[in-house]
């Protein structure tokens, strides 16, 4: 059977939806606000591991199953749940660690590459290469923060902190094609996201609004008394909390910018400043020197929010926002219709939406609690290996296979699949996110493309394991890489175990590859490696 033979299969509209009836930041605790029941309720539901990983993860391979296995489904799911025993290979954990997003701060970072910046505007015009080496430098920074997330992604042992990172910087998306952007992507993730990704709701709104990206990427740092910008105010209401047609107007669009007046950026160095411009909102006194709240810009009126006066105090404005907005039912059902259509199905049923956000209401939006009302509920049970997976599952899950006990040192050739595929990191440029449904990633085009992607992969990239800055001239480095390269796929017992529980035309096309190439070919190219 051909690889267009199986596109057939794959390329095939098929509903993923359920049954309807009804080393890193993240927060540690040592109790839930919840309790899994003594006895062992996944275990006792029959669910499969292989596919209960598939969804839990970011694609099932031998070290996770071996993982949870060791524990038991329920003790793994709570593991993950609280984000504990987290590691890395020492390798995977090096690489990450020499990152300049690793080792400079964020504050010296953005001043030095807006120094760089100022050089470069001075002799515009007359000189270019000043202006060059500044683009280059924030492309190459963007790249050490999507080389970062996909070493985790691949390689952590806390996979559902992984899932819920990407989830939540696609959910706050802010776009690396907007100005500096691609140097800020990075630490907001690491900073804003990743700390709260399995924490609290409120606390992950608090930061993503107190970031530079955020403030830059939707023009809150223009937006002043007498000279109102919209643009954060309405993402706010719209895709980060309530949603759209939730009942909010255009009239709390524009007091909510009111209130968000006078949070800005400042790339200078200001031993002056002043005490009251240092952007504290809550109990928690921001760490950046490079925001600030400008009380000349800001608008101190009375405002009206969804019916609720919040009286204008600065940024005490801000907490008394954030609450009413968690207490919205609207902000509870529209947060977790995403988190349920990202683990579950295109189309979730209402009750299993309205279970999840009482849930968000009762616990006062603590995320784990929400995701283990979803996780409990019959209809997620139902879904495990429906779900399309979009690019990003698509390749990095082919990755954890066919590289688990290898350490990519060079993400070039994985952040080029995923561009062909149209899922660049970070790269959406509309706050949306990228979509979550199968339509959106589904059709001929895509698939074509992605069957082009699955024989690049199942031949072997070597650049995967030669450094970036690699000339190429080092022929023993080139043999060794070529050689790293090759997925042992064909030859890899978990791989092969796998393939037998494939639909028997998958196992049959399987049967007539004529090399272990061509096996790993029609392998990554299956239906069943499609969803998850």
């Amino acid at each position: 059977m051909s690889l267009s033979a199986l596109a057939a299969c794959s390329s095939t509209p098929t509903s993923d939806s359920s049954s309807t009836s009804n080393g890193s930041n993240a927060r540690t605790t040592n109790a839930l606000p919840f309790a899994i029941a003594k006895t062992n309720y996944y275990e006792q539901a029959k669910l499969d591991p292989v596919m209960l990983l598939n969804r839990l993860s970011w694609g099932v391979n031998s070290s996770s199953l071996n993982q949870m296995n060791t524990v038991g489904m329920d003790a793994y799911l709570r593991q993950q749940l609280q984000a504990r025993g987290s590691s890395l290979p020492p390798a995977v954990q090096e690489q990450i660690a020499q990152l300049t997003i690793s080792q400079k701060p964020f504050d010296q970072l953005m001043l030095e590459l807006e120094a760089q910046r100022k050089a470069a505007a001075e002799v515009k015009g007359t000189d270019d290469t000043l202006r060059k080496a500044y683009q280059q430098e924030l492309t190459r920074l963007a790249r050490e923060a999507a080389t970062r997330s996909l070493l985790r992604y691949t390689y952590s042992s806390n996979q559902l902190l992984e899932q819920m990172d990407w989830f939540w910087m696609n959910h706050f998306n802010v776009s690396t094609r907007k100005e500096n952007l691609r140097a800020m992507v990075g630490d907001f993730e690491e900073t804003a996201i990743r700390p709260y990704a399995l924490g609290n709701f409120k606390d992950l709104l608090r930061s993503t609004l107190a970031h530079p990206a955020m403030l830059r990427y939707l023009d809150n740092e223009h937006n002043a008394a007498n000279k109102i910008n919209e643009n954060y105010a309405r993402e706010l209401l719209e895709l980060h909390t309530m949603g759209v047609g939730s009942g909010y107007t255009q009239n709390d669009v524009q007091e909510l910018a009111r209130v968000l007046t006078g949070i800005s950026i400042r790339l200078r160095q200001d031993k002056n400043r002043k005490a009251d411009e240092k952007l504290a909102i809550g109990s928690r006194q921001h760490s950046y020197d490079l925001i600030v709240f400008d009380a000349k810009r800001h608008d101190f009126g009375d405002k009206l929010i969804l019916g609720t006066t919040i009286k204008g105090s600065g940024l005490a404005e801000i907490e008394q926002v954030l609450d009413l907005l968690m207490r919205q039912p609207a902000t509870a059902k529209f947060v977790s219709k995403k988190i349920a259509m990202y683990f579950v199905s295109d189309k979730p049923s209402e009750a299993l939406i309205s279970a999840m956000a009482d849930r968000f209401l009762q616990t006062r939006g603590d995320i784990p609690s929400v995701l283990k009302t979803m996780f409990d509920s019959q209809e997620f049970m139902a879904s495990l290996g429906q779900k399309f997976k979009d690019p990003m599952h698509y390749v990095v899950s082919s990755m954890r296979l066919a590289y688990e006990d290898k350490t990519i040192v060079n993400m070039g050739p994985i952040l080029n699949w995923l561009n062909t595929l149209g899922q660049t990191p970070n790269g959406h440029l509309t706050p949306d996110g990228y979509p979550l449904n199968q339509e959106a990633w589904a059709s001929p085009a895509q698939m074509t493309s992605r069957f082009d992607i699955a024989k690049l992969m199942a031949r072997g990239a070597p650049n995967l394991f030669k450094p970036e800055s690699d000339d190429g001239k080092n022929e023993s480095l080139n043999v060794q890489a070529r050689e790293l390269a090759k997925p042992a796929l064909a030859q890899n017992n978990f791989v092969k175990d796998l393939s037998k529980r494939f639909a028997m035309s998958s196992q049959e096309a399987l049967s007539q590859s004529g090399s272990a190439q061509e096996w790993n070919a029609f392998f990554l190219a299956t239906p069943e490696m499609m969803r998850r």
